[in-house]
C-alpha cells in the first residue's frame, strides 16, 4: 500500500548514502540510498516496525520514534514537522474552508508599508498587495485583482502555468523548487482543504516540471530569504524578504526590503515613479 508517509520516508531514505550515514556498504544496490533495515537500525526500531510505517500502519508512531527517524534522515525543521503531521494525523472532522478574506486592518498595514508588500494565504493566492508589491510582482494585472475572489492571482499557478510567469525570477529552478516545497508544507498543514488539493492536482496534470518536483517531496515554509528579480520595467536586482504568519489566520505578509543606497533600492525608487 502506498501512503503519503511512505512516499515521504522513501524519498528521504533514497537521498542518504550508507557512507553519509557512517555505514559500510556491501555489494551492489538496485536503488540508491539506505535500505529499510539500515534506517531502522539508525533510528533504533525494528525492521518490521519501520516497514509497517512505510506501508500503512502509522497511527501509533510515538514522538520518540518520529524524532529518531528525523535525526537518522537528517531532516530540516520543516521536514521534521511535516513528518510528525504525516505520522500522527489528526482525528478531528475535516475543517470547512471558506473563502479567504484579509482583515481590513491588515490591508491598511500593507498599504502603509513603504516597500513592496503582499498578503498571501496558504494556497499562495494573493489576498492584497500595496502599490509597489503590485508593480513588483504583476504590473500587467489590475491593482484590484486580489479583490476578485474567483480570479485572485496565485503565485504558484502563475509561475508554472501562465505565459511569462517565470520570467520575473533569475533563479528559476530554485524558485520552482521553493514553490513546490511550500505546496507540500501547506498541504501537510491543511490536509482537508479541497481547494488546495484541486490546485495541486491541476498543477500536477498541466506541468511536468511541477509533477516531477512534487514526487521528490520537498518541504519548505519559505519564511524568509533573498529573491533575485529580472524585472521587465527596471531590470536586475535582489531583495531580501520576510513572510511572517499573521495571528489567528494562515495568511502571510510578504515584506520585501532593499538596503538603502543599493542598486535594489534605486530599482524600487525607479519602479515607484
Amino acid at each position: 500500500m502506498t501512503t503519503e508517509l511512505g512516499e515521504f520516508l522513501r524519498s528521504r531514505r533514497a537521498a542518504i548514502s550508507p557512507e553519509d550515514a557512517g555505514l559500510v556498504s556491501y555489494g551492489a544496490r538496485r536503488v540508491p540510498g539506505l535500505r529499510r533495515e539500515e534506517l531502522a537500525m539508525l533510528a533504533g526500531v525494528s525492521p518490521t516496525y519501520y516497514t509497517r510505517l512505510e506501508q500503512a500502519d502509522h497511527h501509533n508512531a510515538s514522538d520518540s520514534v518520529i524524532d529518531s527517524l528525523a535525526r537518522a534522515l537528517r531532516l530540516s525543521a520543516e521536514e521534521h514537522d511535516h513528518l510528525r503531521r504525516l505520522a500522527r494525523p489528526g482525528t478531528a472532522a475535516p475543517a470547512r474552508y471558506r473563502v479567504e478574506r484579509p482583515r481590513p486592518s491588515t490591508v491598511r498595514l500593507i498599504n502603509a508599508t513603504p516597500g513592496p508588500a503582499l498578503l498571501i494565504d496558504h494556497r499562495n493566492d494573493v489576498l492584497a498587495w500595496n502599490r509597489l508589491g503590485h508593480l513588483l510582482i504583476a504590473p500587467e494585472l489590475p491593482f484590484e485583482q486580489p479583490e476578485d475572489v474567483e480570479n485572485r492571482p496565485n503565485l504558484t499557478r502563475r509561475f508554472f502555468l501562465e505565459p511569462g510567469g517565470r520570467d520575473l525570477w533569475v533563479e528559476q529552478a530554485a524558485t520552482a523548487y521553493s514553490h513546490v516545497g511550500f505546496m507540500r508544507y501547506s498541504s501537510g498543514l491543511h490536509p482537508a482543504d479541497h481547494q488546495l488539493s484541486c490546485l495541486v492536482g491541476e498543477l500536477t496534470q498541466k506541468s511536468d516540471e511541477f509533477a516531477e518536483l512534487w514526487a521528490q517531496h520537498p518541504v519548505n515554509d519559505c519564511g524568509y530569504g533573498v529573491k533575485k528579480f529580472q524585472h521587465p520595467l527596471v531590470g536586475r536586482f535582489d531583495l531580501e524578504y520576510e513572510a511572517p504568519v499573521m495571528p489567528e489566520t494562515s495568511h502571510r505578509m510578504c515584506l520585501y526590503h532593499a538596503e538603502p543606497g543599493s542598486p535594489a533600492a534605486d530599482a524600487l525608487e525607479l519602479l515607484a515613479r
